[in-house]
């Protein structure tokens, strides 16, 4: 992992740990490429785990919002923040999960243009709001994501999703992180 992913020279800790090729061979074998983000924190194998350990349990654990949905929120999370890598990463997820290019071109766009049922429309409102304004969220805004559904638990999902990808955005767009060149080809087709 020699490559150069961000504007900062950090060089990936050599040897890597067994555990940490372990990961990336993984990422490889799914993925066909090793993401950025991940070749990013190769310098810190602690920083590295405490990434991957958040982004894996946020965005693949446990939650009764589904994938597309978290991917989703990244997107608008990391739309607002302009955020080059995530918004070309997650958005290529977006595309894959939804089997929808358009839906992913619009969410990274602006996701406002997108045709999203009310439910997945408050969720990303939501989104939004504590994105830009965490501090002016109130009981109401709570409540109207309840009576679309949402249980307590799935807004603390919500907003862990929110709160990860906004660090996320402004490591990646500080350090000059470059998506990798596969995301921009990445479901296309419909």
């Amino acid at each position: 992992m020699s490559k150069q992913v961000t504007k900062l020279n950090l060089p990936a800790v050599d040897p890597l740990p067994e555990r940490t090729q372990k990961y990336l061979d993984l990422a490889q074998q799914k993925l066909g490429m090793v993401p950025n983000v991940l070749q990013a924190y190769l310098f810190d194998v602690a920083k590295f785990d405490a990434f991957v350990g958040m982004y894996n349990d946020l965005m693949l654990g446990d939650s009764a919002l589904s994938k597309l949905e978290r991917e989703m929120i990244a997107v608008v999370v990391s739309s607002i923040n302009r955020c080059w890598y995530c918004q070309v990463a997650h958005g290529a997820a977006v595309r894959e999960l939804s089997g929808d290019p358009a839906l992913g071109e619009a969410m990274v766009m602006n996701y406002r243009a997108a045709p999203l049922d009310a439910r997945t429309r408050a969720m990303l409102d939501f989104a939004a709001l504590v994105t830009e304004a965490s501090a002016k969220v109130g009981e109401g805004d709570r409540d109207a994501l309840r009576t679309h559904g949402f249980s307590d638990r799935d807004i603390f999902d919500i907003i862990a999703v929110v709160g990860f990808f906004s660090m996320s955005n402004r490591v990646a767009s500080a350090t000059g992180m470059e998506p990798n060149p596969e995301y921009h080809a990445m479901a296309r087709k419909a």
